[in-house]
């Protein structure tokens, strides 16, 4: 059993832990007493990235969703509460942007060269998947979450990976409550979630990143009190072929890799696994769909454009530069 701190009045101490998951790191920065168990905390933080990687992992061929990919349509699936979450949220996600964000995409992911079947696009399989995919994924994946199980009634490959991460985030924020911890950062890769602010009373600093492909540079910096962040963009992963650069986020109206004018999107929401799906769905809607949705949902989004003159960063909400719910435009210095 985890310890829990008794004295609020108990020195912190600041540590950072740390480890290799889901083809990335996690991290967690944590300002916590004496009574807090760091070698404990680490191994149940590690476990909990690991048991969402060991559930929805795309690459592992004995994962849940993969069994999930296999099962024969129409056939109930048993699942584990976790993964039944995060597809109710897919879906939800899904059907509220209208598409943009949807957890059906793995047969494109495999043909267009990012999944584990080919690191290059394969033509053949390209149209194969085009013509498989259902026209629509609402209906097509049912849950049924208080018997714990799903099924599948069309042809489909879920791929989780546009949320998943955001989830593991989730799962190491609940294990640093568990501990008695009230102060930490957790990350992994580029989705955050801050427990409480730091001891001090200041809240943390977490740097966005400016969307340059092979260079690391700050674009700005956000404050985070119990509140999480994700940001999608098209300038990380990709492939190159010939002089095309093919983003890895799949756009699945279109069945082709996201192709718009979207550098990326930052998204803060309460639950990181929230903030995941809806950055994803922004930057494949697009600058103009995208943010007449973040409008619409009301969310707190930020856009990095790419125009003529340069990139342009647009605001909504608590990155907003101006009252109300109109976007905020600024161009960003070259």
């Amino acid at each position: 059993m985890p310890k829990m701190s008794s004295d609020p009045a108990a020195p912190l101490r600041r540590t950072t832990l740390h480890g290799p998951a889901m083809g990335t790191r996690w991290s967690a920065t944590v300002d916590a007493d004496k009574t807090v168990d760091l070698a404990v905390l680490q191994q149940d933080l590690a476990a909990a990235v690991e048991q969402v990687d060991e559930q929805m992992s795309p690459w592992k061929p004995d994962s849940d969703l993969m069994r999930l990919n296999r099962a024969p349509l129409d056939a109930w699936v048993d699942l584990p509460a976790e993964i039944l979450e995060v597809l109710d949220c897919a879906l939800d996600v899904h059907r509220l942007s209208a598409g943009a964000f949807d957890p059906c995409v793995g047969a494109l992911v495999n043909a267009w060269g990012f999944g584990a079947v080919r690191d290059a696009p394969d033509a053949q399989a390209i149209r194969a998947a085009r013509q498989t995919r259902p026209h629509a994924t609402q209906g097509h994946l049912e849950l049924d979450r208080p018997s714990g199980r799903a099924r599948k009634r069309a042809t489909l490959q879920l791929d989780l990976c546009g949320i998943a991460k955001g989830y593991a985030v989730d799962r190491m924020a609940h294990v640093l409550q568990q501990h008695g911890v009230r102060h930490a950062l957790a990350a992994l890769d580029g989705e955050l979630r801050a427990v409480g602010g730091q001891a001090s009373g200041e809240p943390w600093a977490v740097a966005l990143e400016r969307p340059e492909p092979g260079r690391r540079a700050v674009h700005g910096v956000i404050e985070l009190e119990d509140l999480a962040v994700a940001t999608s963009g098209d300038y990380r992963r990709y492939l190159e072929v010939g002089d095309a650069r093919l983003a890895h986020t799949m756009d699945a109206r279109r069945c082709a890799p996201v192709n718009n004018a979207v550098a990326s999107v930052t998204v803060l929401a309460r639950t990181c696994m929230h903030a995941d799906a809806w950055a994803t769905a922004l930057l494949v809607a697009g600058p103009d769909e995208g943010l007449a949705m973040a409008q619409r949902m009301g969310l707190d989004a930020m856009f990095l454009l790419r125009r003529t003159e340069g990139l342009m960063e647009v605001g909504l909400g608590r990155f907003g530069r101006s009252s109300g719910t109109t976007p905020s435009e600024r161009p960003i210095p070259g």
